[in-house]
């Protein structure tokens, strides 16, 4: 059995316009995470970017000031998290089949 280098590369440079492309995509996905019962919610994209922080007015006073921080840091934490799965998923779905399952091999640098 002979190793294909050019099917190799070939598969190499699929793999790095599939990845380029689920990352342009990475911007459009959108996940968002509560906190409080649903009273603080924060809403982060493909890219683990903040894109907006919602607090139910109930929360507006000086007396929840510490709790309310406590909250919006718990939602944004949510929301980065989901965000961030539903990326990995993304970019897994879109590259799937392009490489080898090789033990060890970690795309996150990629996005993956």
């Amino acid at each position: 059995m002979a190793f294909d280098m050019m099917g190799m590369m070939g598969k190499v440079k699929e793999l790095q316009e599939k990845m380029q492309q689920a990352q342009q995509e990475m911007q459009h996905l959108t996940a968002t995470g509560e906190a409080g019962g649903g009273l603080v919610r924060a809403t982060a994209n493909g890219e683990r970017k903040l894109l907006k922080i919602e607090i139910d007015d109930s929360l507006l006073t000086v007396q929840d000031r510490d709790m309310l921080a406590d909250l919006v840091v718990a939602a944004a934490n949510k929301a980065l998290e989901a965000a961030g799965e539903q990326a990995r998923q993304e970019m897994q779905r879109r590259t799937s089949g392009l490489m080898p399952n090789i033990p060890g091999l970690d795309l996150g640098n990629f996005g993956a």
